[in-house]
């Protein structure tokens, strides 16, 4: 089913539990299968029975006893993963990532005791958010680096972020912020320690954080085509009902839908008898193109729900076993971010080929080239194309499959790894050059209604966007502007935007 609106999604109803005004807590339910499973492996391990991470070393030195100590074997864990590097995450998917792995010790597969969960929780409670570097994950046997980054922090070590109104996020040490929270640094027991790490809630953060833009952006777009039809009086046939009806294709539809809601106001307005019977491929196949997208984004969406809903650990417990296996494995995630990156260069390909249909006098409705109103003394429009022209081309040489450029590490342990978060980092990045090429658009479409004369409701996002683009009467320089666009864009779409983002949020 294609949600409307992104938080019909389910993967919007967990990004809007997990706000920062939510709390954590744990069921009757919660704590009485958390609490079996604790047992079931004191069990287990009074029968003699090896475990890793717990009465066995990590990884390929599993063939080793671990320590006496269960919490210096925890803290040797969360210590010598710690070797991420870069840029960091955003607060907001750290704090999804945090929800979602401790929402999955709850189902009682994970082997931790409840008073521990309940320590854990009021952490991200009182709105603690790690400083958790992004690169250096293979997404194996989980997000091991990241989540240790994020452990170490809950331990006082390392850096946290705090929010400052006027100023924003800033880093501080971990330590400092604890105490600020007056709450003490956790001290983490091997099992503890491995059941945070040992999970794929890193990669399926960020991809789900990529999953909601890229559908922002597909509603973005399905505006600025309708706004663009609306503004040449084009032949509206191609976004017929009945046109997605004979084909059956559900995004279909539901780009039609999105590009008539820009129409309906205009629904008895003829076309414009100077416009061709059918329009380039760029307008009449807008559906096609952003309602393939949907369909993909659909179909990811079930993956990731099942994701969000399963437990990622290795060992588990299940009824009255211990299971070592390898539900740490990111695949299915990884997958989803090599698709997202082709969705997201067909959405931003589109847009491209719109912005030269706008500035291009031979389709645009007899507006001057590159929407200059003094062509020759002025160039208009020429630097945004140029620019998102190189948006689009960067997109294409970043869209290569994570999942092909995987390499066997760990001794030999980890011979087959999917590289999840490099995938969905590198996503991240390619919507922030998508979201550029639309708001290119949107500002080469501002621009158009200004040579027309044309005055847009100043509640509408037309009049938001006239408001913040004046007319280019004289070249300037429009870096800014798009930026600004790119942004106005992204927090009308979406609900869940990085812009404006914060603990008053």
């Amino acid at each position: 089913m294609i949600a409307t609106t992104l938080k019909e999604t389910n993967l919007g109803a967990l990004l809007a539990e997990s706000d920062w005004h939510s709390q954590l807590s744990l069921s009757e339910l919660d704590y009485r299968r958390m609490a079996e499973s604790v047992e079931t492996l004191q069990h287990a391990i009074a029968r003699g029975q090896k475990v890793y991470g717990v009465t066995q070393g990590f990884g390929p030195l599993v063939k080793y006893e671990a320590s006496a100590s269960r919490e210096d074997q925890g803290l040797g864990l969360i210590s010598h993963l710690a070797s991420g590097q870069g840029e960091a995450l955003l607060p907001q998917v750290t704090r999804y990532m945090l929800w979602l792995r401790l929402k999955g010790m709850t189902r009682g597969y994970s082997a931790v005791p409840p008073q521990a969960w309940n320590r854990l929780a009021a952490f991200w409670n009182r709105g603690f958010t790690p400083v958790i570097p992004r690169d250096g994950s293979i997404s194996a046997s989980g997000d091991l680096v990241p989540l240790a980054h994020a452990a170490l922090a809950f331990a006082g070590i390392g850096e946290a972020w705090v929010y400052e109104d006027g100023t924003g996020w800033a880093q501080a040490p971990a330590r400092e912020v604890l105490a600020s929270l007056k709450l003490e640094p956790y001290v983490w027991s091997a099992r503890e320690a491995l059941a945070f790490v040992n999970g794929t809630t890193a990669s399926l953060a960020v991809v789900s954080v990529n999953h909601q833009s890229i559908l922002s952006m597909a509603r973005c777009l399905a505006a600025l085509s309708g706004r663009i039809s609306f503004l040449l009086r084009t032949n509206q046939q191609p976004y017929a009902p009945g046109v997605g009806l004979v084909r059956g294709q559900p995004g279909q539809m539901q780009a039609a839908e999105w590009i008539r809601e820009e129409l309906r106001s205009v629904a008895t307005l003829e076309p414009n008898p100077g416009r061709p019977l059918q329009e380039i491929y760029s307008l009449r196949c807008a559906p096609q193109v952003i309602g393939a997208v949907l369909d993909q984004l659909a179909a990811q969406e079930d993956i990731l729900w099942h994701e969000s809903q399963g437990c990622t650990d290795n060992p588990i417990v299940f009824e009255d076993s211990v299971l070592h296996a390898g539900n740490f494995h990111a695949m299915p995630v990884a997958f989803c971010s090599d698709t997202q990156a082709l969705c997201l260069h067909q959405l931003a390909f589109l847009a491209e080929r719109q912005l030269g249909l706008l500035v291009d006098p031979v389709h645009n409705g007899n507006k001057p080239p590159l929407l200059t109103p003094t062509p020759g003394p002025q160039s208009g429009f020429a630097g945004v194309q140029i620019a998102a022209t190189s948006f689009v081309a960067k997109i294409r040489q970043l869209a290569h499959p994570a999942t092909l450029t995987a390499l066997p590490t760990n001794l030999g342990n980890q011979d087959h790894v999917p590289m999840a978060l490099n995938g969905a980092n590198t996503v991240s990045d390619l919507c922030q050059y998508g979201w550029l090429v639309l708001a290119s658009l949107a500002l080469a479409i501002t621009q158009w209604t200004h040579l027309d004369g044309q005055q847009a409701d100043s509640e509408s996002l037309w009049g938001q966007l006239q408001e913040l683009f004046e007319p280019l009467d004289k070249d300037r320089p429009l870096a800014p502007e798009v930026r600004r666009a790119a942004t106005l864009l992204q927090d009308y779409f979406n609900p869940f935007s990085a812009h404006g983002s914060s603990q008053d949020n």
